[in-house]
């Protein structure tokens, strides 16, 4: 995994580090105190479901497809507003039931900026460092919750830490945390809102993902190419790249939509 990580994800070596710290620091625990709980925040296309994806691959025989993982989206799973009672007790007994038929279960959360607030707040007994919940030992579980939001001032604090000659791959998790933590946390529209998960530190380790540049881009590119097993033509990275929009309006640093795209723009050029 950690290879993996290393050589296909591109420009993310706080994600990297992050989250090798966080997996190895749990697995080698044969007695951990809690679950693992993790947080990814970044805007799209900068590999928050391409790293969840990547973790499930290495740590279950059938990756995404395996029975002991469960993926949520709001969208999908939680579509109505006036059902949250309902859904409250669907996901307790959802959770419950698959801690007793697998205690290392992972439960991965997409789009935790659209999730209703309160909602989640069914899971903490899940979370917190007890022996056993409704009869289960479930510390042994992984929760990974992805989200968009922060993405905005992760991208402010990076752009203006390069204003003041910080290079990118300088960036620490203090330069962006008090960012993270006001535009997720103190959100009255998040599914963090004012929950208990925050209150309670629930959350072991917040990963965020930073912007892309252009050259991150044209990797990501010739990846894509190579997947598709399809010729790297200097040219047509080039190309590719040069269609993606980029920000701020000035300089033009940094991808408005990660690595999101290219796959869809490199089917213009064959």
């Amino acid at each position: 995994l950690e290879f993996d990580l290393a050589t296909n994800l591109v420009g993310q070596p706080l994600v990297r580090q992050q989250v090798m710290k966080g997996l190895r620091q749990f697995l080698e625990n044969p007695n951990p105190v809690k679950p693992l709980v993790m947080s990814f925040h970044g805007s799209t296309g900068t590999g928050k479901t391409y790293v969840s994806s990547m973790l499930i691959r290495y740590l279950f025989q059938r990756g995404l497809q395996s029975p002991y993982v469960h993926h949520f989206s709001p969208i999908v799973h939680f579509p109505h507003a006036e059902q949250i009672e309902q859904y409250k007790e669907s996901l307790k007994r959802w959770i419950q039931g698959n801690l007793t038929s697998c205690g290392r279960s992972a439960f991965l959360f997409d789009e935790m900026d659209k999730m209703h607030p309160g909602l989640i707040d069914v899971i903490i007994p899940f979370l917190g460092p007890s022996w056993v919940v409704y009869g289960t030992n479930y510390r042994k579980a992984i929760f990974i919750f992805i989200s968009n939001a922060g993405g905005e001032q992760i991208n402010d604090v990076t752009l203006a830490l390069w204003r003041a000659r910080k290079d990118r791959e300088e960036i620490t998790l203090q330069d962006l945390e008090p960012a993270i933590s006001k535009a997720v946390f103190e959100n009255p529209q998040s599914g963090f809102w004012k929950s208990g998960i925050i209150n309670e530190h629930l959350i072991d380790f917040v990963v965020p993902f930073l912007p892309l540049k252009h050259h991150h881009v044209k990797q990501c590119i010739v990846s894509e190419l190579i997947q598709q097993g399809l010729e790297v033509r200097p040219g047509v990275v080039q190309e590719v790249a040069d269609s993606i929009p980029y920000f701020p309006e000035e300089e033009k640093l940094f991808s408005s939509t990660g690595c999101k795209t290219v796959a869809a723009r490199i089917s213009f050029f064959f």
